[in-house]
C-alpha cells in the first residue's frame, strides 16, 4: 500500500555507557527501512535530555549507566505528560534484575535481555510501538510476582473499584501474559472488545501501557505472586 510505503519510521533514542554496544545496536535499527534512530545517550541525563528533544518512539535504555542510570532516567521520561506516547524498553543484562520491575513501574513498556536475538529485538521494538503487548510476557510476568512484595509500595495505588467486573477479568489475563487474541478466546468475546477492556482500564487507572496494567494487578491484589494466568 502507498500509505505504508510512506510511513515515517519508527525514531529511537539508544542510551548505553559503553559506544560498542550503542554502536551495534544503531547499525543493526539502522538496517530496517522502517526504523532510524535520532539520537545516542552515554547517561539517563543525556537520554532524558534526548526524549525531550526529539520526541522518539522508542528509547532504548539501559539500566546501569554513570551520572544518572536508566531507572532514574526512566522514571523521569514517565513522570512527563509530554512524553507519554514514548515507550522506554529497559536493556539489562540478567532477566531477573530487581531494577527492572522498578523501571516497569516507573512507565517502561517492558524489558529485553541485552543477549536477546536481533531478529527479536526488531520484533519486539515493533511490538511495543503498536502497544498490542509485553515484550517477554512470560518473563515479565515472573519478574513482576518476584518482586512484587518486596518493591517500595507506589504513591498512588489504583482502585480497582473504577473497573467494571469484565474489565478485572481481562486485566487478570494481561497479567498472566495472554495477547488480546489469547484472552478473546478465553472468555468468549472478539479481540477487538477485548482490546475495548484494556485500553477503558488503562483510561480508568492512568496506566501507560499494558505493563504498567500487569504491575497494578500484583500491587492491588488483582493477580497474587506466583500466578500463573491458569
Amino acid at each position: 500500500m502507498d500509505d505504508a510505503s510512506e510511513a515515517a519510521p519508527l525514531r529511537l533514542v539508544i542510551a548505553d555507557d559503553q559506544a560498542l554496544v550503542r554502536g551495534g545496536l544503531r547499525a543493526l535499527v539502522e538496517s530496517e527501512p522502517d526504523m532510524t534512530v535520532v539520537a545516542e545517550a552515554a547517561d539517563g541525563e543525556d537520554a532524558v535530555r534526548a526524549a525531550v528533544e526529539h520526541h522518539p518512539d522508542v528509547v532504548l535504555m539501559d539500566i546501569r549507566m554513570p551520572r544518572v542510570d536508566g531507572l532514574v532516567a526512566t522514571r523521569r521520561i514517565g513522570a512527563d505528560p509530554a512524553l507519554r506516547d514514548v515507550r522506554v524498553v529497559v536493556l539489562t543484562t540478567f532477566e531477573e534484575d530487581a531494577f527492572v520491575f522498578e523501571a516497569i513501574r516507573g512507565g517502561a513498556a517492558g524489558f529485553l535481555v541485552k543477549d536477546t536475538e536481533p531478529a527479536e529485538l526488531l520484533r519486539a521494538i515493533r511490538t511495543v510501538v503498536a502497544g498490542d503487548s509485553l515484550l517477554s510476557p512470560g518473563a515479565t510476568r515472573s519478574l513482576v510476582a518476584a518482586f512484587a512484595t518486596h518493591a517500595t509500595p507506589a504513591e498512588l495505588t489504583p482502585a480497582l473499584d473504577r473497573l467494571t467486573d469484565r474489565e478485572r477479568e481481562v486485566m487478570r489475563w494481561v497479567a498472566g501474559g495472554l495477547s488480546n487474541s489469547e484472552i478473546a478466546q478465553r472468555l468468549f468475546i472478539s479481540p477487538a472488545t477485548t482490546k475495548s477492556h484494556v485500553s477503558r482500564a488503562m483510561v480508568k487507572l492512568r496506566a501507560r501501557d499494558r505493563a504498567q496494567l500487569v504491575v497494578f494487578a500484583y500491587e492491588t491484589g488483582l493477580v497474587a505472586p506466583g500466578w500463573s494466568g491458569s
